[in-house]
């Protein structure tokens, strides 16, 4: 018998439900904010009412659900990244995924503020995972000695999400791309 909290995985259908679900809210709350329905979400994600209501019993527990896998898919990519090529291309690739995260969050900020004003903490834990991966890119950058020592993630963190913050909407993403190659060739190692 399953010890009381334990969770099942979830079989493949769904799964898939799960994911189109949190897809297609993500879509609907970024350009639709507080007006996007529950019963559109269901339906252009293809499932019915019960089953996003099985998944998401609450707008604030779906809202909830779709920030906190954005920032998954946010954290989760810095090992991928590392393992796929050397640290300095990993650092840079995470960087432009930080800001499609940001976008994400940008678009959907009224829906984050009213589940937070209805008591759910959405952003619970979320700067110490941005902070890990921003930390594990940097060490492993450190190690191969591309970048600076004498800065921290905390630094970088802050600098990111300057960047992220000044140049959220749209029509920015250019100029968030120059700023984000300013701050990474200056945590470059310069060779004399």
């Amino acid at each position: 018998m399953a010890a009381e909290g334990a969770h099942r995985p979830l079989r493949a259908d769904a799964r898939r439900n799960r994911e189109k679900i949190l897809a297609t809210a993500l879509r609907l709350f970024t350009e639709q904010g507080l007006d996007a329905r529950m019963e559109l979400i269901a339906t252009e994600a293809g499932v019915g009412s019960a089953t996003l209501y099985r998944n998401f019993p609450s707008r604030e527990a779906l809202v909830e659900a779709v920030y906190r896998n954005e920032l998954g898919r946010l954290c989760d990519a810095a090992p991928a990244l590392l393992a796929q090529g050397p640290p300095g291309e990993a650092l840079r690739a995470w960087t432009r995924l930080f800001l499609d995260y940001v976008t994400a969050k940008y678009g959907m900020i009224d829906a984050l503020r009213a589940t937070a004003a209805a008591g759910a903490d959405p952003y619970g834990g979320s700067r110490e995972r941005i902070r890990a991966a921003i930390a594990s890119l940097m060490d492993a950058c450190v190690a191969a000695g591309t970048i600076r020592t004498d800065i921290g993630p905390a630094d970088l963190a802050a600098a990111l999400e300057g960047i992220a913050l000044t140049t959220a909407g749209g029509g920015h993403r250019q100029q968030a791309e120059r700023l984000l190659d300013l701050t990474l060739d200056g945590l470059t190692v310069r060779r004399g």
